[in-house]
């Protein structure tokens, strides 16, 4: 690689992960729109909150343990202590590449947002201090251990060994469908399982600002262009055709929620069409770099329709999971990765090939396995952190505090002042106050006599 493509390569990366660090107050804005406004602070400091726990534990361990060389070559983790404290990143490339810096920065973003992604599953109902501790535990329990499955690949000489999902099973997930969202996803089902229902589950508040909600998913829509894009790590062919996946998917997702939704409740609404934009940047997640145009026209608008009646399966099955993470994260994340498995065509930048194309069944049963591994590990792993935090440390808030809302209990503040007393006045020492005073008694003198 020269150095003009290198520096070219350099300024796309820097440029996705701005596009990506807009999706922490993106999701912060989608999902503080859809709560009740005595809560919607508490649901943006738990996206912040968890952002903040696992950009610490990445610069410290998180790296390592996701990139760095896998223990005993058995592509199930990296060594935590190759690059222990990130001190090694330091050090440009000794040929014309990526900065390590810049790898470990944007990968950071995708392990913070990822977390963050489960909270919504737990609103009005855990306690900020425990979501802090349960946020760091699970970055470091479960999505280190699966991000090396499927991030780290091995290295051309042979003497670093990645992942054994990327490379040993040799399944495709071009920017985190399995990684991000069936691990945040099934994590969420185990944690609300745990956690137990709201007291108003089935009749919970109405989200308290749709247009809130929108914006929000408008910026995580452009924050998705540097989440898919930015993984090709080139500014090339590939970056550019996982950007025209990744919109035409998103637009056939809107389409398709809003038509399921307009037939089973008459109405098309705007948590609807934000809702089926999620849902198709989702499925599109793994299958961005590996489908053609029509391809993801057809993965964006089946994981529209499907995710529209995903998530009202939680009142059939009687969990609480509050913002359809798993409805929306784990149905989309397992319908783009399986959906690989059949529409994958080699002229797209993967160079997969799917059953529909020719390909037979092993690109999918890889894409399955993929998905399934994920599903138990990530399911098992943080069932037992939650217990194990609720005999402990507790995980709910009490009663009354979920009646009244999180945000003063939790935060000592209100998202917004509707009941300000009235004019805004202006401290003054008493000696000011005392002439005041004997200025407004002689100019009412003077008008009296005046009169």
């Amino acid at each position: 690689m020269n150095e003009a493509i290198a520096a070219a390569d350099t300024a796309w990366i820097l440029a996705a992960f701005a596009a990506v660090s807009l999706m922490v107050p993106g999701l912060a804005l989608f999902y503080g729109g859809m709560v009740s406004v005595r809560s919607t602070l508490n649901m943006a400091m738990m996206t912040f909150g968890a952002f903040a726990v696992v950009g610490i534990l990445w610069i410290i361990f998180g790296y390592s343990t996701v990139l760095g060389n896998s223990v005993g070559g058995a592509g199930i983790l990296g060594n935590p202590l190759e690059f222990f404290g990130s001190s090694a990143l330091l050090d440009a490339p000794a040929e014309p590449g990526l900065p390590p810096a810049l790898v470990s920065g944007f990968q950071l973003l995708f392990a913070g947002i990822t977390v963050a992604l489960i909270s919504g599953a737990v609103a009005d109902r855990m306690k900020f201090g425990a979501w802090m501790v349960f946020a760091g535990v699970w970055a470091t329990l479960v999505y280190f251990p699966v991000a090396h499955w499927v991030f780290a690949f091995d290295s051309e000489d042979g003497s670093v060994v990645g992942g054994w999902i990327a490379n040993t099973l040799g399944a495709v997930d071009f920017a985190g469908g399995t990684a991000v969202h069936i691990n945040a996803g099934i994590a969420a089902l185990a944690l609300v399982i745990v956690l137990g229902r709201r007291t108003a589950f089935g009749n919970a508040p109405r989200p308290h600002s749709l247009p809130l909600t929108m914006l929000g998913s408008g910026i995580l829509f452009f924050g998705w262009f540097g989440f898919n894009g930015g993984s090709a790590l080139a500014a090339g062919n590939s970056a550019a055709v996982v950007v025209l996946n990744t919109v035409a998917a998103a637009c056939a997702g809107i389409v398709a929620w809003l038509v399921i939704e307009r037939i089973r409740e008459g109405h098309a609404t705007s948590l609807g069409a934000s809702s089926g934009l999620i849902s198709a940047l989702v499925a599109i997640t793994p299958a961005c770099g590996a489908v053609s145009p029509i391809g993801a026209l057809i993965v964006g608008g089946l994981a529209g329709a499907v995710c529209c009646v995903a998530v009202s399966l939680k009142y059939r099955l009687g969990y609480d999971d509050a913002l359809d993470v798993v409805g929306v994260h784990l149905v989309g994340g397992l319908l783009g990765t399986v959906l690989v498995g059949f529409l994958a065509t080699e002229g797209a930048p993967n160079g997969a090939v799917g059953l529909l194309y020719g390909g037979g069944v092993d690109l999918l049963w890889r894409q399955v396995v993929a998905a399934v591994a994920v599903l138990a590990y990530s399911f098992a792993v943080t069932w037992i952190i939650a217990k194990v935090m609720q005999k402990t440390m507790g995980i709910r808030v009490e009663a009354d505090v979920e009646q009244e809302g999180l945000d003063v209990s939790m935060h000592g503040e209100t998202a917004y002042v509707l009941d300000a007393p009235g004019p805004i006045t202006r401290v003054v020492k008493p000696e000011d106050a005392v002439q005041a005073a004997e200025s407004i008694t002689t100019m009412s003198a003077r008008e009296a006599t005046a009169s």
